[in-house]
């Protein structure tokens, strides 16, 4: 697929993966990108950042029923999953956002 954003979130996870790691080697993130949802039944890819020392994990989904947007929210690993998830066009999301994401929220 020439549009697949799965592939788009992954390349921009990857980018701020790489530059949190160059510069914050205490932070160390864990990506994955999970196919959970998607066996459930429920049209959705997640991807998650989880920072194993602080325990906080940062949920990003592409839900098939929303295309072009993010659903996001921060939680910790113990919660799983919170209450309302924020949005974000895909479009407007990059590699500097979740690196700011990263840094603000596992720093």
């Amino acid at each position: 697929m020439p549009n697949d954003p799965l592939k788009t979130l992954s390349d921009l996870v990857s980018a701020a993966h790489a530059q949190i790691q160059a510069t914050h080697q205490h932070i160390n993130p864990v990506v994955e990108v999970r196919q959970s949802m998607r066996n459930a039944g429920i049209p959705a890819d997640v991807v998650t950042l989880d920072c194993l020392r602080t325990q906080r994990r940062i949920t990003l989904i592409l839900h098939d029923q929303q295309p072009g947007m993010v659903l996001y929210q921060f939680v910790t690993r113990e919660e799983e999953v919170g209450g309302e998830f924020k949005q974000l066009p895909l479009a407007e999301m990059s590699s500097a956002t979740l690196f700011d994401w990263m840094q603000d929220y596992f720093g």
